[in-house]
């Protein structure tokens, strides 16, 4: 039967064969996963139909796919193939160690950790595999390279010998640790993912498309963090060990903020603007591959734990490489917490085509004035970049004002105020 490249939405017009998970001629179990395919926003994988045999990979590793083409031939029911001397019952002859070794190592890449070996002058009889039953894949090529550009720039420093070191004490007095490293300086190309590649298009599009401008404030965070503090126990009974987070008030909070400044909720579509009357925030989630912004959707009627929930089950995702294209697809608003990184200030970029996106930062004490007294204080920066085409800056100013009394008031959140 044929094995065919899952069917891509419209948003997706192709992907690349990340990882053959088994080899021509490997035996598969039903729901096992056979490839997995890397396209611009997630990685989906394709599972075997039955039991079987992976009969032909008509796709390589590397490989450009489109939706629904036929990546290769599986046979239902097949056993393993066997090898020549298997077939005829002749015993195996025995092999040196290091014969041995570098057949199981060499053999068991895959032909684009292969490839970028040969680009990358790495030898494969050096490099430990990560992937299934050992094999060598792209990332322990990548890895190895590192390692031996570390080892060459570290052991191609010549020593200065003491009869040169002598005659250059005696003509300058002294021995710059650039005359005494001398070593060669190393350089390493690789390409870019398909996700690291759409995440720059999509960033340089915004900024190219929208007229994007920030405004800033700051927010005391002393309330919210009494709040956690007091009720965190009490909380994480009540609701099966989950903690109560920052980032629940945020979403909370943007949320109440968007009912009163439907543009910031809204998109443009050509010509024409689109109000959504519903509340769908994206969270900006980092990860190894990149950054992904997962969707929490109906924000509006959720509890405090049921956000705090679906934050942590799609950061778990995110990073076993998991999410699905409904997780993220949609969203109205986005936001982005460089603070759990230690940011302290910055400009997010609008993800298109939305017209508003939040940004968090660190909680930093700082003296502020309070009732006419220098007081020290939690405070975080918040930044709101929005798309002036479409929102004054008195609604952007307005909108991260009415964020900013809600989060340094948080009963106005629960109340509607």
């Amino acid at each position: 039967m044929e094995i065919k490249a899952p069917t891509f939405p419209e948003s997706i017009a192709d992907g690349s064969i990340a990882q053959w998970h088994f080899q021509e001629g490997e035996h598969v179990s039903a729901d096992e996963v056979l490839v997995d395919i890397e396209t611009d926003k997630v990685v989906i994988e394709v599972f075997a139909p039955a039991t079987g045999l992976l009969e032909k990979i008509l796709k390589p590793e590397g490989e450009t796919v489109l939706s629904e083409e036929v990546i290769a031939m599986f046979v239902e029911g097949a056993a393993a193939v066997a090898t020549d001397s298997e077939a005829v019952g002749a015993p195996v002859a025995a092999e040196t160690d290091a014969a041995v070794e570098t057949a199981a190592v060499g053999g068991s890449a895959n032909p684009a950790a292969k490839k970028l070996a040969a680009e990358l002058d790495v030898d494969l009889a050096t490099v430990a595999g990560t992937g299934r039953d050992g094999r060598i894949i792209k990332e322990d090529v990548t890895r190895a390279a590192a390692t031996k550009a570390e080892v060459a720039s570290a052991n191609s420093a010549p020593a200065v010998t003491q009869t040169a070191a002598s005659e250059v004490a005696a003509s300058t007095g002294t021995v710059s640790l650039d005359e005494q490293l001398l070593g060669e300086r190393v350089e390493r190309r690789v390409p870019m993912t398909r996700l690291r590649a759409s995440i720059a298009k999509r960033l340089v599009e915004a900024q190219q498309n929208a007229a994007m401008l920030t405004t800033f404030n700051e927010a005391d965070m002393a309330p919210i963090m009494a709040l956690r503090k007091k009720y965190q126990p009490d909380f994480q009974k009540a609701h099966n060990d989950t903690r109560l987070g920052f980032m629940s008030f945020f979403v909370r909070a943007a949320t109440e903020a968007l009912k009163r400044f439907p543009s910031v909720n809204a998109s443009i579509d050509g010509d024409d603007i689109v109000y959504h009357g519903f509340y769908d925030i994206g969270v900006a989630v980092s990860t190894e591959r990149g950054l992904v912004v997962p969707v929490v959707r109906n924000a509006d009627a959720l509890s405090f734990a049921q956000i705090e929930d679906q934050i942590i089950a799609y950061g778990e995702k995110a990073r076993a490489g998991k999410l699905s294209l409904e997780d993220m697809s949609g969203g109205t608003f986005t936001i982005s917490n460089g603070g759990i990184f230690g940011s302290l200030l910055s400009t997010p970029i609008l993800n298109a085509p939305q017209t508003g996106v939040l940004g968090m930062h660190n909680i930093v004490e700082r003296p502020v004035v309070v009732d006419g007294e220098i007081v020290i204080r939690p405070m975080m920066y918040l930044a709101l970049s929005y798309d002036h085409r479409l929102i004054d800056g008195r609604e952007a100013v307005q909108f991260l004002v009415t964020m900013k009394g809600m989060l340094e008031d948080p009963a106005r959140i629960l109340l509607e105020l």
